[in-house]
């Protein structure tokens, strides 16, 4: 037998968290950067004691919220490409629950986060402890149990030695390109503080290698010959091309071969904007020239996608009747959607093994992808000049708002700036390596659409999940990932009221943030989907008893956390605010009164929603036909 150590289990955990390594490529990196953490009665003297104690090169950050702080450590494995991590300790009752959808924002966007929830007292003998749930059909179920189902790995530590075992398996997880996700180890909050004598050899330097996973003859042999049988062939760009760094070898492929590019929101930006042959986004939130594109195809190469149905538009992006599907992914459960060619590969090593062998070929796509790009440039520069105007003025995505409801939200917010003319005038005026962060509402439609990422890897938008309340507590992850780098969290104002806990944290340890908050005064994005499928507009504006539209000032918000505040209400202003912001040291917020209904909509896609079958209204009944007759065209897989 080796020789031993003393240590509680709490301390075990962190001394281990401190001995694990990552290497990818030739780069072995510490793999743990840190850990977020807020105490409570389940953690503070079991995980923050050993913190205390000794906590070796971990960085430690207070968290405000639970969810935000998990946030915050899922955008930075996100942009570290999932070759470092934030851990996460939370208290047990509340402060687990909190983390629930924080796991599942992993989980959808298969980012790695270890989570260290407390959990109820292994002996039981105090239970039930303060913030312990209890259920009649079993003691053993906790709020930790909640976790399961978004959790990539989970396990229940109720003994000191268990700590070894669960701890190598969570490792393992959570280096697996395949199967990268969240992982959760509830640690029962007595056996935190409980004593062992565990193995010296336990907490030796740990080296996880991540071999690039080839493809096999048979599979590029079968690639080869599809890919010659087809005329206009189209590769659909997914988040696995990012986490590949496969930008350069797959524009060197499109570029010799002729294919087109089209996105996903997590694969933007892994190749920029400016390439010839980027069509960019693609789907519900596409642009026409990627659905346009979509539409001629008679092969679609998936490179390290899901096909989630915004991408797909349901299933009806493509013409199923002579479209093919070529899926190149580490994960093989991802390679049989769509009834495709399965590529179990690394999408890095799968283009390079698929470079040469395809000489001689040349799509057919040629002299349309010029005139796509310029087509789409067109209508960009249309939507960067919308202007509102008082009497004549038809909102962006003609949505049922009269022109006097659009005079009475202009009267109100006290401004005539437009969604769609803010973003470009954004886009236009920040630095080129700056990052923007993303995630929910109408904002990652418009800014699918419209921006350009003329610098790789610039673009973070949480599409997986579109979880409300990401856009700030990201920015603080994405700014831990790149200190040297402005990051821009674009918000709306429902999003915003959601969570911003960690624009605190990013003041508190001087992680300078940006905050462009888009207030519409509303759900706006849903209030679209409810009007634009015959019903009324009804609570998703942000109204008072006596039907008045609010008009919040968040700049006070942010100015009292100790934020430099601007306020917008026209484009010129807001670019003033912008070049300003960017000489500040400290995290900004700029207020920008927008216009509803001024954001993009349609451009050759559909979204399956559940639209009711029978209502009073023609409206909802004419939505539902509609439905009917896209679903014809659609084909489940």
């Amino acid at each position: 037998m080796g020789n031993k150590i003393r240590l509680t289990t709490a301390q075990a955990l962190i001394k281990f968290l401190n001995q694990q390594y990552i290497h990818v490529d030739g780069r072995e990196t510490l793999f743990v950067e840190g850990i977020f953490t807020i105490f409570g009665h389940g953690n503070v003297l079991g995980i923050g004691q050993a913190l205390e104690q000794d906590a070796g090169h971990l960085k430690v950050f207070q968290g405000k919220n639970e969810q935000g702080m998990a946030h915050a450590a899922i955008a930075y494995s996100k942009e570290k490409l999932r070759q470092k991590i934030y851990a996460v300790s939370t208290s047990s009752g509340p402060g687990s629950a909190n983390l629930v959808t924080a796991a599942g924002t992993a989980l959808a966007n298969n980012l790695p986060v270890l989570f260290l929830p407390a959990d109820t007292y292994a002996t039981r003998q105090p239970d039930p402890v303060l913030q312990q749930i209890e259920q009649e059909y079993s003691t053993a179920v906790t709020t930790n149990d909640a976790l399961k189902p978004v959790s990539r790995y989970w396990d229940r530590v109720t003994r000191p030695e268990q700590l070894m075992s669960s701890l190598i398996r969570a490792f393992e997880v959570l280096t697996d390109p395949a199967k990268s996700g969240p992982v959760t180890i509830c640690i029962s909050q007595d056996v935190e503080g409980e004593a062992f004598d565990f193995e010296e050899a336990f907490f030796q330097k740990r080296v996880h290698y991540v071999d690039r996973l080839q493809p096999s003859e048979r599979e590029l042999a079968a690639a080869e010959q599809l890919i010659r049988s087809s005329r206009k062939p189209l590769i659909l760009v997914g988040g696995g091309v990012k986490y590949s760094e496969a930008g350069e070898e797959l524009k060197a492929f499109s570029e010799k071969y002729g294919i087109p590019l089209v996105e996903t929101q997590a694969g933007k930006s892994a190749v920029e904007s400016t390439f010839v042959n980027n069509l960019g986004g693609m789907g519900v939130t596409g642009t026409l020239a990627a659905n346009k594109a979509a539409r001629l195809a008679d092969l679609v190469i998936g490179i390290g996608t899901r096909y989630t149905d915004f991408a797909t538009s349901s299933k009806t992006a493509f013409d199923f009747d002579r479209t093919k599907f070529l899926n190149i992914n580490v994960s093989r459960m991802q390679t049989y959607k769509l009834d495709g060619l399965q590529v179990v590969a690394d999408a890095k090593a799968a283009l390079g093994k698929l470079h040469d062998r395809l000489e001689g070929y040349s799509s057919e796509f040629g002299p349309l992808i010029p005139e796509l790009r310029e087509e789409w440039n067109a209508e960009r520069e249309r939507l960067s000049r919308i202007e509102f105007k008082r009497s004549g003025f038809v909102p962006e995505i003609k949505k049922q708002f009269t022109q006097e409801t659009m005079n009475e939200y202009a009267d109100a917010l006290g401004t005539e700036l437009t969604q769609t003319t803010a973003l470009v005038a954004i886009n236009d005026t920040i630095d080129k390596d700056s990052i923007i962060i993303s995630s929910a509402g109408s904002l990652p439609g418009d800014l699918q659409r419209l921006w350009h990422a003329d610098v790789p890897n610039t673009y973070h938008l949480e599409y997986g999940y579109s979880c409300m309340g990401y856009e700030v507590s990201g920015a603080l992850g994405i700014k831990l990932a790149h200190p040297d780098r402005e990051v821009y969290s674009i918000v709306g104002d429902g999003s915003f009221l959601m969570l911003h806990s960690e624009l605190v944290t990013a003041i508190q340890y001087g992680q300078k943030i940006n905050i462009l908050l888009f207030d519409n005064s509303g759900f706006g994005c849903i209030n679209n989907l409810q009007m634009d499928h015959g019903s009324g507009s009804y609570y998703c504006e942000f109204r008072t008893e006596d039907n008045r539209i609010m008009n919040i000032d968040y700049a006070k918000v942010a100015e009292a956390y100790g934020a430099k505040v601007y306020r917008a209400h026209t484009a010129r202003e807001l670019k003033e605010a912008l070049q300003n912001a960017r000489e500040q040291t400290t995290s900004t917020l700029i207020d920008m009164k927008v216009l509803p209904k001024t954001m993009t909509d349609g451009y050759d896609s559909w979204w399956n929603l559940g639209v009711a079958e029978v209502s009073n209204r023609e409206s909802t009944q004419r939505a539902y036909q509609h439905k009917v007759e896209m679903l014809k065209k659609s084909k489940q897989y």
